[in-house]
């Protein structure tokens, strides 16, 4: 999981397919990264604000209830405790930062949960940004406590899709790349996963790599043997899972992503290009198919570039969880070990209940889950969903 090569791939997948347009503003924002990820002092300014403004390190906690009951050892990183409750915030201050660098003096979001855009929204009111977030029509009804606080924090949040499409994060990303190009003067396409056109499936990963790096540290004084026997994180485009696994792909750790049965890019998609960038997305011979989830940060048709890559190489695996078995999961979290996670995060827990005690995940096994949000936002659809 290093730099991609001069092309912005990684082996087959990755890229850049853009109209004319964007493609000096990416050439540009890959440049004004390049350096700034190379100057101690932007370095220095981003851990700082880690530190003193999301809460880092976030901690790592043992569930022991729900081990013994599983009969692992499950360990959670938990990004739910940062700052506007997920790791989306660990990209988004690293992007603001780099947008002000660039003397840009607004950020242009896309958003399927919502978290992303709060977390982006978040940022733009801490620096003194314009903000503009799109947002599926859809999913602003199943988020509308997300749309509120974006609106609070001082965001234009802009429904995305027209009547008669699914209105979710593929809609939002249309059009957050759409507006894009009559701003890129002044702008920054503030993309929130490890998708679109080269350089952001590298640049989101390299922002995401403190989760792994901070758990790899945690599990290094915390378990005997230094290492979790197994890295685990939901799968939408994958931001939170190429953080983490960045901390530990050079280990022997075995690395799964997670990802919504309904919108399983690795296992369900053929090889295609969308938003920017090539890789695997659910196709019906035609055009690209409409994803499903009870996430709505997990209905993407496809998967982030260098998580193909890494299922291509066998480096990680990535198998799919359905709606009930991820509303099963947050039940068991919450009633075991008083955390609430949010759906996306629900989806890997899952896998490691279904799993368990299995020659997938054999009992004794140590498994270390990365939260990537708490369910706070989810809370209304979950009880639309699951008769407590």
């Amino acid at each position: 999981m290093g730099q991609p090569d001069a092309t912005g791939r990684f082996g087959d997948f990755g890229g850049r397919f853009l109209p004319e347009a964007l493609v000096p503003a990416c050439r540009e924002v890959e440049a004004a990264f390049l350096d700034a990820w190379h100057d101690p002092a932007f370095v220095a300014e981003y851990h700082r604000l880690l530190a003193t403004y999301v809460g880092r390190p976030t901690p790592l906690t043992e569930c022991v209830r729900l081990g013994e009951r599983l009969g692992i050892r499950l360990l959670l990183k938990r990004e739910d405790l940062a700052h506007t409750g997920s790791h989306k915030i660990n990209n988004v201050l690293g992007q603001a930062l780099l947008a002000k660098r660039m003397g840009r003096t607004k950020l242009i979001a896309e958003t399927g949960a919502g978290s992303h855009g709060v977390a982006t929204a978040t940022a733009a009111a801490l620096l003194g940004l314009a903000c503009t977030v799109h947002m599926g029509h859809t999913d602003m009804r199943r988020q509308e406590l997300n749309v509120f606080r974006m609106e609070l924090l001082g965001a234009e949040v802009v429904p995305a899709g027209v009547p008669g499409t699914a209105g979710t994060l593929k809609e939002a990303t249309n059009a957050a790349l759409r507006a894009w190009v009559s701003e890129t003067e002044t702008a920054h396409y503030c993309l929130g996963s490890v998708l679109g056109p080269h350089p952001y499936p590298y640049l989101v990963r390299e922002f995401q790599r403190v989760i792994g790096e901070e758990a790899r540290a945690q599990a290094a004084e915390l378990l005997p043997s230094g290492l979790p026997d197994v890295v685990v994180a939901c799968v939408g485009g994958g931001s939170n899972a190429a953080g983490t696994f960045a901390g530990f792909v050079d280990t022997t750790a075995e690395l799964i992503g997670v990802e919504a049965a309904g919108g399983a890019g690795v296992s369900g998609g053929t090889p295609g290009i969308l938003h920017g960038f090539r890789s695997h997305f659910l196709q019906d011979g035609v055009q690209i198919a409409e994803a499903h989830s009870i996430s709505a940060g997990l209905d993407y048709p496809g998967v982030g570039p260098e998580h193909m890559h890494l299922a291509a190489q066998g480096r990680a695996r990535y198998p799919t969880v359905t709606d009930a078995e991820a509303l099963a999961a947050v039940r068991a979290l919450a009633a075991t070990e008083g955390i609430l996670p949010a759906l996306e995060s629900a989806h890997a827990l899952a896998w490691i209940q279904r799993a368990a005690g299995t020659p997938e995940l054999p009992t004794g096994s140590t498994v270390l889950l990365t939260l990537s949000g708490r369910g706070d936002k989810d809370v209304h659809q979950i009880r639309e969903n699951l008769s407590c």
